[in-house]
């Protein structure tokens, strides 16, 4: 009996240690190259699983042979940087201080166009943007359509003086900014891509010249079959269905991730090239934080949700997807403060996120 004990706890401590390498094969999976390898570069979708999984043996042998702990312990030290981006755990967060500048960011799907703007019959998301007090409004998905007219959502948001809207992609939707400071330029970032785009501004504030990429990147272009099957795995796991939706899932996002790559370094080149200058990066990235694009990007800068932010922050909401998807990013020079995904409305799939951000 004692042996079978002993070698039922060594297979144990063996499912631990591959769960603890494969927790760090999804940490460092955004230094793949997401071109050659599209596949494996979606391991970071998993890392939370893995994550789960280590914290859970952890807690196990801590109750029944603690000496055996130390496989998850050493497994979460190697991912700590990870671990903190993917779940920042920032309790006492400050309060932002006066003159500081709010900045939201919003993948508004097209406003729920067919839902219209009347003092009776409010559209929720309108109604959410006018309310929240925020500088500055990035929008992806933005769309004037059906029973929601361009001039209702300018009536609605007529305390910002200065906006742009315009096109992402050959045949995609907007792109917008409404902003209570000037906006001098608006350009389009040069990439590729039929549905999807990013968008360059200047920004006046003050005497200071701020730049702000606005980013709906690269769709993983799931239909909603596609999502259909997802959430029929998650619900009846049954090889047949595992392995059928598997298979769509994976074909649907490697061929997406090597574009998106190609999209990050574009906005990657353009943070180098204008290094030193006061910048914001924003948007709906598509992809999670444990991700090549999401690390190419926040090279040179700062996560404001890492920074300030509390938890996963899980921004996508749907179809059994929950992941933080919309970020807000800033350069060396700000601090932010209070970042939050405000789960409150959810009238969109996804959430809006924002912070308070100020110069150091």
């Amino acid at each position: 009996m004692k042996y079978i004990g002993r070698l039922l706890g060594w297979l144990l401590l063996g499912l631990n240690i591959l769960i603890v390498m494969g927790m760090l094969f999804c940490a460092y999976s955004p230094y793949l190259d997401p071109v050659r390898h599209p596949v494996l570069a979606c391991s970071g979708l998993a890392f939370p699983i893995f994550l789960i999984l280590t914290v859970l043996f952890l807690l196990f042998w801590l109750v029944v042979y603690y000496k055996y702990a130390l496989a998850s312990v050493l497994g979460m030290v190697c991912c700590l940087s990870t671990i903190y981006t993917f779940c920042p755990l920032n309790f006492f967060r400050e309060e932002a201080p006066e003159g500081s500048i709010k900045i939201l960011s919003y993948n508004v799907m097209g406003f729920e166009a067919d839902h219209p703007d009347t003092p009776d019959n409010p559209n929720m998301i309108l109604k959410y943007l006018k309310e929240s007090n925020a500088d500055i409004i990035c929008m992806q998905e933005y769309s004037a359509g059906g029973r929601l007219k361009q001039s209702d959502i300018d009536r609605a948001l007529s305390e910002y003086t200065y906006k742009n809207h315009q096109k992402a992609g050959k045949n995609g939707g907007q792109i917008a900014c409404y902003s209570r400071f000037p906006i001098l330029s608006a350009n389009p970032v040069k990439y590729t891509s039929e549905f999807n785009g990013s968008i360059l501004y200047q920004i006046k504030i003050e005497n200071d010249t701020i730049l702000l990429i606005n980013n709906h990147l690269e769709s993983n272009k799931l239909t909603i079959d596609d999502r259909e099957k997802y959430v029929r795995m998650i619900k009846s796991p049954e090889a047949s269905n595992v392995k059928a939706s598997m298979r769509t899932l994976l074909k649907k996002l490697s061929e997406a991730i090597p574009i998106r790559a190609q999209q990050a370094d574009s906005i990657a080149q353009i943070i180098r090239q204008q290094e030193g200058k006061s910048f914001i990066v924003c948007g709906d990235f598509n992809t999670s934080p444990i991700s090549y694009t999401h690390r190419i990007i926040s090279e040179n800068l700062t996560d404001a949700f890492t920074e300030s932010g509390r938890g996963p922050g899980i921004s996508y909401h749907k179809n059994g997807f929950y992941f933080r998807i919309d970020n807000i990013l800033v350069s060396p020079n700000f601090k932010t403060y209070q970042c939050t995904v405000d789960n409150s409305l959810k009238n969109s799939d996804h959430y809006p996120i924002w912070c308070y951000v100020t110069k150091k």
